[in-house]
C-alpha cells in the first residue's frame, strides 16, 4: 500500500478541483493532472486530431445557434431584396401576360380564368374573413 501524505491547499484550488474531476477522486484528478502536465512539458504538442477539430467546430456552432435569437441587419436586408424580386416577377408576370392577351385576344380564355381565379379564392378564403392585408408599423 502507497504512503500517504496530507497536503495543504487554498479553498479556491480545491473548489476547481472539485467541481472538474468527474468521477475521480481528488487524489486521482491530481494525479492525473500532474502526469499529463509532466508528459506535455517532455515531449513537442500533438497537433489536433480531424475529429476533434470537426467535433469543436460543431459544438461551436450548436452554441451559436443556441445565442442568435434575433435575425441580423444583413439577413433583413437579404430578404427584403428576396421580396422585392419575387415583386417584380409577379409585376412582369401580370404585365406580360396581359400585353399577350391584346385587344384582339379572345375574351373567353380571359373570362375562364378570371372565373377559376374567383373559384379559386372562394375555396380558399374562410368565411367572414376580410380580403384585405393590414400592416401594421411601428
Amino acid at each position: 500500500m502507497a504512503e500517504k501524505r496530507m497536503m495543504i491547499m487554498p479553498a479556491e484550488i480545491i473548489k476547481k478541483i472539485d467541481e472538474n474531476r468527474g468521477d475521480l477522486s481528488q487524489a486521482e484528478f491530481i494525479n492525473f493532472l500532474m502526469d499529463n502536465q509532466l508528459k506535455a512539458n517532455g515531449t513537442e504538442k500533438q497537433a489536433a486530431s480531424r475529429e476533434e477539430i470537426l467535433t469543436l467546430i460543431d459544438s461551436q456552432l450548436k452554441e451559436a445557434a443556441k445565442k442568435q435569437q434575433y435575425a441580423t441587419r444583413e439577413e433583413i436586408q437579404a430578404f427584403e431584396q428576396d421580396i422585392k424580386v419575387l415583386l417584380k416577377s409577379c409585376l412582369d408576370f401580370f404585365l406580360s401576360y396581359g400585353l399577350e392577351l391584346g385587344k384582339n385576344s379572345p375574351q373567353e380564355e380571359f373570362q375562364e380564368l378570371t372565373s377559376k381565379l374567383e373559384e379559386l379564392e372562394n375555396t380558399l378564403s374562410p368565411e367572414g374573413e376580410s380580403k384585405e392585408a393590414k400592416i401594421k408599423w411601428k
